[in-house]
């Protein structure tokens, strides 16, 4: 019988040992032992699927692997220390000097910083095409193009491009087609599902929940993954046990929290949107949003992030920052607790105002990550801090 997505996320575990627990024990070990010399040859010349090193593979990194890729329909996957060392390792592990990126110009700062400060040291270049210019991507493939990339929802300016139209014009050009579905979680969105080839997350947002461990993760075909897996062994970016251990927990009440995040937030933007001091509202399910009925095609709901700008700009901003009591003012996003970053002096200070204002984002936008506490509250020090 095939199970609901909320009863694979926690029946899913591995094996039980001989202490019958029922919650999975931690498997803190660097390296594991071997019954004779043939059985150590053997499982180092990948003769046998068991666990040899924790940089390889371990108990926790399997099982929390194991979860996601049921959740975005993968048939492989493998866990990274950071959701940036998934990203850089995925490329690293496909890509060759003389390759060239298609990518949406919106993309996180660091992502952005990596197709421009440090690939080109590897002769790897990039092109960006804008979110509502997608007409102009087929005009920016190359030879050597290899990879079309893109986020969706992106970050921080909330928009959503169709990724069955991406899919598309990929397959027809032979290029691996790869989505950070990190401001989605797989519980909202599959990409797989709309063509992808690769699904990238930040296990650091959704996936844990609650801002306490740094994590990665690529999951899509075993054929990708394994060019993936056999990078990532060598250059070691992996993911500790005890963090896999516990996002591996925190995924058991993903659909339950994300529910509340996405109610909690549109009922913010909803607010927001008749605001006198708010000049523009930017969320996936609000209908004003320009991309809404792509967002209503591939998503369950909105997501966590609400995008808005204050009225008078800069100074505006920064008095409304300093006007904030409960949220906390942070760069992390999808925690129990609402987060609001301003992203032109935080995640995105490395762009120029010329490269700010491609991606949409103004002096005065305000990236909040819609949290869990109740909404009467979260609306209130919202309210009073622009009041």
């Amino acid at each position: 019988m095939d199970k609901k997505f909320e009863t694979n996320a926690i029946r899913t575990q591995l094996n039980r040992t001989e202490n019958l627990e029922h919650s999975v024990p931690l498997y803190l070990t660097s390296s594991f032992v071997f019954e004779d010399a043939e059985d150590m040859r053997a499982s180092f010349a990948e003769e046998k699927q068991r666990n040899v090193y924790s940089r390889y593979s371990n108990p926790n990194s399997s099982e929390f692997i194991e979860k996601v890729c049921q959740m975005e329909g993968a048939e492989a996957g493998f866990a990274f220390a950071s959701g940036m060392a998934a990203v850089f390792s995925t490329f690293a592990a496909l890509l060759n000097s003389g390759d060239h990126i298609v990518s949406s110009r919106s993309v996180f700062g660091s992502t952005h910083s990596l197709f421009t400060k440090f690939f080109p040291k590897w002769n790897i270049d990039h092109s960006y095409f804008k979110v509502n210019e997608v007409e102009s991507i087929e005009k920016l493939i190359r030879q050597n193009t290899k990879v079309l990339y893109a986020e969706t929802p992106t970050n921080p300016g909330v928009d959503v491009l169709d990724m069955e139209v991406l899919a598309d014009i990929a397959k027809k050009h032979g290029l691996i087609f790869i989505v950070d579905n990190c401001f989605a979680s797989p519980y909202l969105q599959k990409p797989l599902q709309f063509g992808a080839d690769l699904v990238i997350h930040s296990g650091t947002k959704l996936m844990d929940g609650q801002g306490r461990v740094l994590a990665g993760i690529t999951v899509g075909s075993h054929e990708l993954i394994d060019k993936v897996y056999r990078f990532s062994r060598i250059t070691g970016p992996a993911l500790s046990p005890f963090n896999a251990w516990v996002l591996s927990k925190s995924l058991e009440t993903l659909a339950v929290r994300v529910d509340r995040h996405c109610e909690n937030a549109l009922k913010l933007a909803e607010y927001l949107e008749s605001h006198e001091k708010v000049n523009w509202v930017k969320y996936p399910f609000l209908k004003s949003h320009p991309q809404y009925e792509i967002a209503k095609k591939q998503m369950k709901a909105g997501g966590c992030v609400v995008a808005f700008e204050v009225k008078g700009g800069l100074e505006a901003g920064q008095k409304f920052f300093d006007a904030i009591k409960l949220l906390s003012l942070s760069a992390n996003l999808g925690d129990t607790r609402s987060i609001v970053t301003h992203p032109a002096s935080t995640t995105h200070s490395k762009l120029t105002v010329a490269e700010r204002a491609e991606t949409g984002i103004t002096d005065g936008m305000v990236r909040v990550s819609v949290g869990l506490e109740h909404i009467d509250d979260i609306i209130g020090d919202v309210g009073q801090a622009l009041g």
